[in-house]
């Protein structure tokens, strides 16, 4: 990803006087080093909770998506002196399972408290200085927090094009202990796509451009200025991209270039593409390979492996679970089944 990376949890530092509760504990922690993010695993008790560290439980790192990372943990129940760094980056995070009263203060500034419970929101726009947070939970349940974070960039190009070229008119406003279906919505859809076997950019994008519109339409300080643009996709417009796609679905499709056939923005094109198909680019793109890969498996015997490639996925496993979530059968099944050809 170009520019400063996104901000990891398993970057995150322990203050001065975590560390020396740390070792003042009678354990014994053993240091390992895993995909970048450092993770403390210990034989012992410490903070009274036998999860000293987050465990990471879904992360975005390796699906290469753009303006956006999300990382879902299962936290500790209790935890003090952790280290949020400062960032630019804009935050949701959603209590996915259980509650927590948490606590966070800039450097030199005074305590923020928030208590916020399963499926509550806290919206952090970013600032540039670092702030250190403690908590504790407030259920018998696991703690599992998801956490989305935002590039200024999306916003910043969102908020121009919403705001006829002035994103200054638009400031993100910080939230605490909110629900949002949407953002909830949004947020869990992104996580189970992470749990499939090649999680789709094209996906994150769109979803990426769903969010920067949703918060800079409700959670900012003069939603009034926004306004919409009102051009839609012509027929000739819509078979263009059609014709794009179909001749270009063994690549790595992106909105922008999707949107650059048409001369729209990123935002602009998701949201009038779906008027005019009832579909999303991630959903339409998906059908046309599934098409195309069902065109493959009745007219050639071309090797299940290379009909997944021809056809835009990223491996067969890949293939095989966009079958079975859209059609409920295999590849395989369809290749070699008449009858149950006959009903696709």
């Amino acid at each position: 990803m170009a520019g400063s990376k996104l901000p990891m949890r398993g970057h995150l530092r322990y203050s001065s006087s975590f560390l020396g509760q740390i070792f003042a504990n009678c354990a014994i922690y053993v240091i390992i080093l895993l995909k970048g993010v450092d993770k403390v695993l210990k034989k012992g008790n410490m903070l009274e909770d036998p999860l000293a560290t987050p465990k990471l439980l879904v992360s975005s790192q390796e699906a290469d998506w753009d303006e956006l990372a999300l990382f879902a943990y299962h936290e500790p129940r209790k935890l003090e002196g952790w280290i949020d760094p400062a960032t630019l980056d804009s935050s949701l995070v959603l209590i996915r399972r259980g509650g927590v009263h948490l606590e966070e203060k800039p450097t030199g500034g005074p305590w923020e408290v928030h208590n916020l419970y399963e499926g509550e929101w806290l919206l952090k726009p970013g600032e540039l200085q670092s702030r250190e947070l403690r908590w504790h939970s407030l259920s018998r349940e696991p703690l599992h927090m998801l956490y989305i974070y935002l590039r200024p960039t999306l916003l910043t190009r969102t908020a121009q094009e919403m705001a006829k070229g002035d994103p200054a008119r638009l400031t993100l406003i910080g939230h605490a202990g909110f629900q949002d279906p949407l953002l909830t919505q949004i947020g869990l859809a992104l996580w189970h796509e992470l749990e499939q076997p090649a999680p789709a950019k094209l996906y994150a994008q769109t979803a990426a451009q769903m969010l920067a519109v949703h918060l800079l339409h409700h959670y900012t300080s003069h939603p009034g200025n926004l306004q919409e643009e009102t051009q839609g996709l012509n027929s000739q417009q819509l078979k263009h991209i059609r014709d794009f796609i179909l001749a270009h679905l063994s690549q790595d499709l992106s909105l922008e270039t999707l949107a650059q056939q048409v001369g729209f923005s990123a935002y602009h094109f998701a949201r009038v593409f779906r008027q005019a198909t009832g579909e999303s680019p991630h959903q339409f793109v998906l059908g046309q390979r599934i098409e195309h890969a069902k065109k493959l498996l009745r007219e050639t015997d071309m090797p299940l492996t290379l009909v997944a490639l021809e056809s835009g996925f990223a491996s067969q496993s890949h293939l095989n679970q966009a079958f079975k979530r859209r059609l409920n059968l295999t590849p395989r099944s369809y290749r070699y089944d008449q009858s149950i050809r006959a009903h696709f």
